[in-house]
């Protein structure tokens, strides 16, 4: 039987990788349509990416799919005709091609089964994720941000949002999409006859978002179509001014591409202008926060002197000290200044 997930290891996976030299595609998509057998489906599609030399990661579940990609730049079009084959819910599907990459941000194709594509905590059965607000094209999406009885919704987390937003939008402050969703019916809640436009990185969380809105009695509601991404793309081709300010940050290597010139966040240790993401190098922390040319010098590309030295001692003793701390993701978050609990750390450590 044909093995239906890697064995490889990480580091000869990214070798190999590099070592290519036919140019890689970046392709993001989704969509939200029943899979009546996910794992079947799964282990089909597992084999035809295969085949194709896909990597990246792939979420399904039986309200639909969710992929970050990259497949040699030769197989694109195989990869759509593949998609077309696989189910008439995926016929001419819209591909979100990325904006800045040389498509070496995966080496893996990772596909798992999950309860639901975007974790929403939506336990209410009369909902309707089908029943969604409208699409807005790049110029739509311009001529409602000149619009005083719209308002913008960011349906990214904080950090996404600390980086890069469009003119105006409001931020829903949280970690998880499932905070998001109550947070912003309450936000607005005196807002429900005004145009509620919603946008995220590509899509998938603005479209289910919008269903929400539309759900919790919201009347005139629109989500940018293929998100960040599709945007950018679509006003670059048509020369339509680009409204976003900042970067769009990406959930590979890459952490963010390059919208529009503007930096609008700051390093959390210094606070000089930079909105390069970067996670602790140190592995027992990992913590992701930005942090500029200079603090990662200072600090070695850590978020502090004790996980600088941390990373210092014998192997060993580093994975003993890990053991016993929990592995949940560690995301610096301004406004409630959480940092690496585990490390006893209580605020990212500045340079004085």
């Amino acid at each position: 039987m044909q093995v239906l997930h890697n064995r490889i290891s990480n580091k000869e996976l990214k070798e190999r990788m590099l070592a290519e030299t036919e140019p890689r595609t970046t392709i993001s998509f989704y969509k939200y349509f029943t899979i009546s057998e996910p794992q079947a489906f799964r282990d089909s599609l597992y084999q035809k990416f295969t085949e194709l030399s896909v990597f990246g990661r792939v979420y399904i579940a039986k309200e639909g799919i969710n992929a970050q990609i990259s497949v040699p730049s030769s197989n694109v079009d195989a990869l759509k005709t593949l998609l077309d084959d696989t189910d008439p819910a995926l016929r001419n599907l819209r591909l979100n091609i990325a904006l800045e990459d040389d498509g070496k941000s995966f080496w893996v194709l990772r596909m798992k089964l999950r309860e639901r594509v975007v974790a929403d905590g939506i336990e209410d059965e009369t909902f309707d994720p089908s029943k969604t607000g409208e699409y807005l094209k790049a110029a739509e999406v311009n001529q409602m941000l000149d619009d005083p009885d719209t308002v913008f919704v960011d349906m990214r987390n904080h950090y996404e949002y600390e980086v890069g937003h469009f003119e105006n939008a409001i931020e829903i402050p949280s970690d998880t999409f499932r905070e998001q969703l109550p947070m912003a019916v309450d936000m607005l809640k005196d807002n429900k006859d005004k145009n509620i436009v919603m946008y995220c990185t590509g899509g998938i969380r603005c479209e289910k978002a919008s269903a929400y809105m539309l759900h919790n009695g919201f009347n005139k509601v629109y989500h940018v179509e293929g998100g960040i991404i599709e945007y950018a793309r679509k006003a670059k081709e048509k020369g339509l001014p680009i409204r976003f300010i900042g970067k769009n940050f990406v959930f590979d290597e890459r952490m963010g591409e390059r919208i529009s010139e503007e930096v609008i966040a700051h390093c959390h240790q210094c606070g000089a202008t930079c909105d390069s993401h970067t996670n602790c190098k140190n592995d027992g922390c990992h913590l992701l926060f930005i942090q500029c040319p200079s603090c990662a010098e200072r600090f070695e590309g850590c978020c502090s002197d004790a996980c600088s030295e941390e990373m210092k001692l014998p192997e060993n003793e580093q994975r003993a000290r890990r053991a016993g701390r929990e592995n949940g993701a560690k995301i610096f978050n301004k406004s409630r200044y959480r940092l690496n609990d585990g490390l006893n750390i209580t605020s990212l450590q500045s340079i004085k």
